[in-house]
Parts: C-alpha cells; structure tokens; sequence
C-alpha cells in the first residue's frame, strides 16, 4: 500500500523508466538527451501527484485545462517557493478559448496552442496588461484533421511570419499531434521543416507511444502522462469554457498525452 503522506513510489519509477528511454532515443539519434525536454501530463490527476512527481525531480508539467491548473500550481508553486525548491514549470498544452486568456498568461510559463489570429490579439493583450509574457508554441494540425485544434498546414506560414514579428523571441516553437493509429513519421517530419523554415528551435511533438520516434526526428520536447501518472479519472465535466474547442461547434478539442 501506497503511504499518502509520502510520494507515489510508482511515480518515481515510472519517471525513471521514461527518463532513461528518452536518453536512449535521443544518443540512438546522436543527439543529447539533455537537449529533450519531458512534459509530464498532470490533467485530471490531483496536485498530489505533480507533488509527488516533483519530490522525484520532475520540474515541467503539462495542462489542457486553465480551471485545472489554477487549483494545482500556484499553491504548489508557494509551497517550492518558501522551500527554496525550484518549479513547477507549467505547460498549457489544451486548446485556449480567448476567455481564458487572462487567468493562462498569469498562470502558464509556457502556452503551446496558439493556432489563429484572435487567441493571439487575446494573448498579446493580457500579457501587457499583467506585464509578462510566457513563451509561446505554434499549435499545427499537422495531419489536417477537423477535430483536432491548430492552424491548418497551408496557413502556418502566414500565421507564424506575423506572430514571429508581432511576439518576437517569445515565440520559439511549433507543437503538434499526428494522426492516431498510422506512422506518425511523416508528420513529424512535416513540423520539423515548417520549424526549421521559421527559424523555431522548439518542437513539441511525441506522446506516449511514439516519443522516441518524435525524438529521433528532433522533437525537443514530448509530452506523456499515462505512462507516468497512470489512467485518468474521467473529469468532471467535458464542456467547461476553456476546454471546448476553439471556432466552430464541430471542432473537437485535441487531447494531448
């Protein structure tokens, strides 16, 4: 049996056990596991699991939901904060309605769904009016499919050009979910180029089932939560504000690992 008043042993060794393959995929590629970063998706799990992952060394955390994540980080935070303890560093990584715009720059160090032209007035806004600004990530729907958020292939270039001069070096990347169920190699591929096109060091692509391809095709950043946190409970609700896809009803909201 589990102690509650000590961290999730489990969660230790399944940090262990993704940190050591993500090494593995990345000196296979000749590249530096250091140079990878891992997100590990808290969504749905309580703040006691990001407390236990952090006693194990975990720093950075990925959220769908801003309601969510306001009542995980910034106690968690004050808590580190008053220790002398570095992080949690937080990753919104689910589609952003505009309404929750304030409360994300507030909260996120970084944002990875900017994907039209109104999130990023909302986003430029709030972030001169709380006077800082997370970096940002370009959200692709690299496989063109019309449940999943992101700009659509054949308007990424556009779109990152103007956010690129309108953000300047708080835009450093693209993120992206291929498709489910086919090589997802060609995708990847595809975001790797559009980054590289845009001068964009960051790519945040790769979840659990195919994060050691993402990083052999340069994702530098992958996001997994199962594998680490185990099965989600199912959330309370699944049509609060800032979960409901951004645009029109038929749009699903992606669902980041």
């Amino acid at each position: 049996m589990v102690d509650p008043d000590q961290p999730d042993p489990r969660i230790g060794a399944a940090l262990d056990h993704i940190r050591n393959r993500i090494a593995h995929a990345a000196r296979e590629s000749g590249r530096d596991p250091a140079g990878v970063t891992l997100v590990a998706v808290s969504k749905t799990h309580p703040a006691s699991a990001v407390a236990a992952a952090l006693a194990f060394g975990q720093i950075v955390f990925g959220e769908n939901r801003v309601q969510e994540a306001q009542g995980k980080f910034p106690e968690l935070r004050t808590a580190r904060s008053g220790r002398g303890e570095p992080g949690p560093l937080l990753h919104l990584i689910g589609p952003l309605q505009t309404n929750k715009v304030a409360d994300a720059v507030q909260l996120a160090d970084v944002i990875e769904t900017l994907d039209r032209p109104r999130l990023a007035d909302a986003i430029e806004a709030a972030a001169q009016k709380a006077g800082r600004m997370p970096e940002l990530l370009i959200q692709v729907n690299i496989g063109e499919e019309p449940q999943k958020a992101g700009i659509a292939p054949d308007q990424a270039d556009h779109f990152i050009e103007a956010c690129h001069r309108r953000f300047g070096d708080a835009l450093t990347g693209l993120m992206a979910i291929p498709p489910a169920d086919i090589d997802p190699a060609p995708f990847f591929r595809r975001l790797v180029a559009m980054a590289d096109r845009h001068g964009l060091a960051r790519r945040s692509m790769g979840m659990s089932g195919d994060f050691e391809q993402a990083i052999a095709m340069g994702a530098t950043s992958v996001r997994i939560g199962t594998a680490i946190f185990g099965g989600r409970p199912a959330p309370a609700s699944t049509a609060s504000p800032d979960t409901m896809p951004a645009g029109s009803g038929s749009r699903l909201a992606s669902l980041p690992d």
